[in-house]
């Protein structure tokens, strides 16, 4: 059914200073009753040991359809009702509305119900009839009503009416302020001594198992089981391996820092070594270091190393307990003992650093008669290191159970941790494998999405996790700050519980959130760090995605006042903050169908494109838009984009085919300047700890020192700490969210063929045409996608963080605002952006974009109304009309390989 429409509305004129009164005088009638007992009347004679039962026996398929239909006897101001359900209820139903029981309009749908008691606040309707019309039942029994029960609208049944405000938005760059630029990062990841020693230092943490571990066994052929294949041949997935998911409790001690100190580099060094120290938080064994991949044995495909590397005393591993004490980590820039050390090796903390000095001897390989490269009876000697040896390093936390008790930790003290890829005389780099066997080999720069942080290749098939993932080189100070932010992200703010399994709870994120609200944490819209939930079925619920609106005002600049009743944006979910039961107070927006239209590709293919219409429970808005979650990858590295670099592609007339391209600004909440404008949809917010900030108060009722009070929804008027505080997060748990994104790492592309045996299925994302890439990357750039979607960027060094300064990165962004035309325009403008401009978004990351939901809807395009790349394209116009119908026009090969390019992305 369509809304009510504003006649059958709550008048704004209407007083709700009051508290609510109940309504009497009303008259009930049903579809049809199951006898002459439990009839219509029951459900308002104020006996709740009496009761409404609908026809269900002799009903056959219409049993689903029963209603049951209040008279009030003339338009009557109604805005709460309460229903007490016998076991026998409504899973789905409707609340229907009319002024001449003909003409129906739907209030509320519920879907997935629990019976019992169930209340209704804030219909703020004016109506004669209202209607409870079933859908789907709870048992195959009739629906079972013992008594419902109706309010006028009022304080305890109401929302307010807002005072509302609104600041100015910069209409241009005038005095504009950049982002503060530290002089120094907050952790080095890598330095050079005098004499030309490389230093390399990173953060690595608990993981279950190993890297090359996927849900199937997937041997050499006639060397075991493979079940990445069935018997005729077909790719066979059992479910994803152990390794990039994260340890219960990993923001815990269970985080660590190693130093590499490599002299590959160092003139006259004839025999080069790394001297390896670790940084752990408490007590450890050991060893457990491990280097070069065992290649030569066909038997080891998931793990299994060559050298362990020289323990410098080797009772560490051999005794009991945890001899190796915590070593307090060095400053930035130099080395902890830089003329001393242990044994003789200078620079090395104590008998538990490791030596590593020699590539290890193997056997030489040649391929059987079924192709497999297995030992051929030579021996490839051992030799020492040289400069440009790719070696790949794993380590372990190897703790004791007494040492965790000691320290208040109950849970598990040793773990796998990752696998890195280190080149010797250049540092750390993103990896990928080759044969024989998956043999790690960095990945070349056309591949570094994200640059040198780039996430390596996944070959434990946990693409739900790619997303998750820290900097390649994240620094061991650094990894701490990440997995603390992690937590925070996946912490409910009401109840302070983790949304995984293992985790213990976050006392400090308890009750922040206000009473009306989206979602209670971050991820429960950022699907594992990916996009909101597509809106894909008529009477969907959208509170995983954000709903901006406005009223329309005068003011000359085209900005909003908040509305009167949402404020800034519709937070769509409820509870009673006292007793934390959810409530239903009318403020979803929902899908009511969808508007579709046909295109036609030069080679016959037809396109449907579907666009989703929307409802507002409560009244509808002047100015709206639906958005959807974006990914949150990488949004560091655009931090560190100096605005220079992004200004210079500001045009003031188009180009030849119509592109243009203009920037946001906006007031940094935190200081009043006007800044570049680099996050959301319209690029209206400036920095990260903007955008988190904003995020936590518009999605999920959560204030914080830089919006202080819930009033902030309202507008700057009383958005400040001297009209009022309501408790938020706390300043370093901002810090630490923030920091989080700062550090989350963008996924290389996908373009080479890795090196699984023949006979081995790869995990669908890592079966690509490398060909087919390539060429679809030149059309990408003869149709010119890449006029908006620059394929190259340098980030300056503006950042606190050494992982994302200075790096050359693969966005496929300009962050500036286009103008994409009306079909995928609405009526709500930021500052510089009107109706039917966006930012360019960021396609990093796009072909993971199914994989990272795990089954869960995703769309494309602002409002997520774009269920394939296909159709994205295809909506766009304005700036891209020119550019889109090239794409029309492609021959299929050209168009398919365009979307492999994507797709490796």
């Amino acid at each position: 059914m369509p809304p009510p429409p504003a006649e059958l509305r709550l008048s704004s004129t209407y007083v709700k200073s009051d508290q609510s009164q109940p309504i009497s005088g009303l008259t009930v009638s049903s579809s049809e009753d199951e006898n002459a007992t439990n009839t219509p009347d029951k459900v308002i004679d104020g006996d709740l040991t009496t009761r409404w039962e609908s026809a269900w026996s002799d009903a056959g398929d219409s049993a689903d359809d029963a209603w049951l239909q209040f008279d009030f006897g003339s338009k009557t101001a109604i805005g709460y009702m309460k229903l007490y359900w016998e076991n026998a209820y409504a899973d789905e139903y409707a609340i229907y509305v009319s002024d001449d029981a003909q003409n129906w309009y739907q209030l509320r749908y519920i879907t997935g119900a629990k019976g019992g008691t169930e209340e209704f606040f804030n219909l703020d309707i004016d109506v004669r009839y209202v209607r409870l019309q079933g859908i789907n039942r709870h048992t195959q029994y009739g629906y079972s009503l013992f008594e419902v029960e109706f309010k006028t609208p009022g304080l305890d049944t109401s929302m307010p009416v807002l005072d509302t405000s609104y600041q100015s938005f910069p209409l241009s760059g005038s005095g504009r302020q950049p982002l503060p630029a530290p002089a120094e990062p907050v952790e080095r990841l890598s330095f050079t001594l005098a004499d030309g020693t490389l230093v390399t230092r990173f953060g690595m943490v608990g993981r279950s198992r190993h890297a090359r571990e996927r849900g199937e066994e997937w041997n050499e052929y006639g060397f075991g089981p493979n079940e990445t294949v069935d018997t005729y041949g077909n790719p066979v997935d059992l479910g994803p391996g152990a390794h990039l998911n994260f340890v219960a409790n990993y923001f815990n001690n269970r985080t660590w820092g190693v130093e590499f100190i490599d002299n590959s580099n160092v003139a006259g060094v004839t025999a080069p070594e790394i001297i390896v120290n670790q940084y752990y938080q408490q007590a450890q064994k050991g060893g457990g270091h491990s280097f070069v991949r065992r290649f030569d044995d066909p038997n080891v495909t998931g793990f299994g190393w060559m050298s362990p590397g020289n323990l410098l005393d080797d009772s560490t591993y051999l005794s009991d307990g945890a001899p190796c004490p915590v070593v307090e980590k060095p400053a930035n820039g130099v080395l902890l003992n830089p003329n001393s050390g242990y044994d003789g090796v200078i620079g090395a903390n104590d008998g538990c650093s490791v030596v590593f000095d020699t590539y290890p001897a193997h056997r030489a390989l040649s391929a059987n008669a079924d192709g497999v490269l297995v030992p051929n009876g030579d021996t490839v000697a051992a030799r020492a290191l040289k400069k440009g040896d790719i070696i790949e390093f794993t380590g372990s936390f190897f703790s004791t159970r007494e040492v965790m008790d000691s320290i208040g930790d109950n849970g598990g003290f040793r773990y796998y941790t990752n696998e890195l890829t280190y080149v010797m005389g250049q540092g750390l780099r993103p990896w990928y494998g080759v044969q024989p066997r998956l043999m790690n080999h960095p990945l070349p720069d056309r591949t570094l999405q994200g640059g040198l942080g780039s996430v390596s290749y996944d070959y434990a098939d946990n693409a739900t996790f790619i997303f998750q993932q820290p900097h390649n080189n994240i620094g061991m100070q650094n990894i701490q700050r990440f997995m603390e932010g992690r937590r925070w992200l996946h912490t409910n703010l009401w109840n302070g519980e983790h949304n995984e399994d293992g985790n213990d709870r976050n006392d400090a994120g308890r009750f922040l959130q206000g009473p009306h609200f989206n979602q209670s944490s971050c991820l429960s819209c950022h699907i594992s760090n990916g996009r909101s939930v597509a809106p894909v079925l008529r009477n969907q619920r959208l509170d995983t995605m954000a709903v901006r609106v406005g009223a329309i005002s005068s003011n000359a600049n085209g900005n909003y006042l908040p509305h009167p009743i949402y404020g800034q944006a519709v937070q769509m979910n409820a509870r009673s903050t006292t007793t934390g039961v959810a409530q239903n107070w009318g403020n979803a927006v929902t899908v009511t169908g969808f508007e579709t239209k046909n295109v036609q590709l030069a080679d016959g293919t037809v396109v449907e494109l579907r666009k989703p219409e929307i409802a507002f429970e409560g009244p509808t808005p002047e100015a709206y838009s639906l958005r959807s979650a974006q990914p949150l990858i990488g949004m560091g590295l655009l931090e560190a984009i100096a605005d220079e670099t992004i200004l210079e592609r500001v045009r003031t007339t188009p180009d030849s085919d119509g592109v243009l391209g203009t920037a946001n600004y906006a007031y940094d909440p935190e200081t009043g300047d006007v800044r570049l404008g680099r996050y959301g949809w319209k690029a209206a917010k400036v920095s990260l700890h903007h955008q988190v900030a904003n995020a936590a108060l518009l999605d999920m009722s959560v204030t914080s020192s830089i919006y202080p009070n819930r009033d902030c929804l309202a507008g700057p008027k009383y958005c400040d700490a001297a009209s009022g505080t309501e408790p938020g997060l706390p300043d370093d748990a901002l810090q630490l969210m923030t920091e989080y994104l700062h550090l989350l790492a963008v996924p290389a592309q996908r373009s080479l063929v890795s090196g699984f045996p023949g006979s081995v299925s790869p995990m669908a994302y890592l079966d690509v045409n490398p060909a087919q890439i390539a060429q679809g990357e030149q059309v990408f750039e003869a149709i010119r996608c890449n006029a908006c979607h620059i394929s190259e960027v340098q980030t300056s060094a503006r950042s606190p963080f050494d992982e994302v300064r200075n790096q050359t990165i693969r966005p496929y962004t300009d962050m500036l605002l286009h103008d994409m035309g009306e079909e995928l325009a609405d009526n709500f403008s930021e500052g510089l952006a009107s109706g039917s401009m966006w930012r360019t978004p960021a396609l990093w990351g796009l072909g993971y974009a199914e994989h990272v939901a795990d089954g869960i809807p995703v769309g494309y395009l602002h409002d997520s109304r774009a269920r394939t790349l296909t159709e994205a394209i295809l909506w766009h116009g304005g700036e891209a009309e020119v550019i889109k119908n090239r794409f029309v026009d492609l021959p299929t090969d050209e168009r398919e390989a365009l979307l492999a390019f994507l797709k490796s992305l």
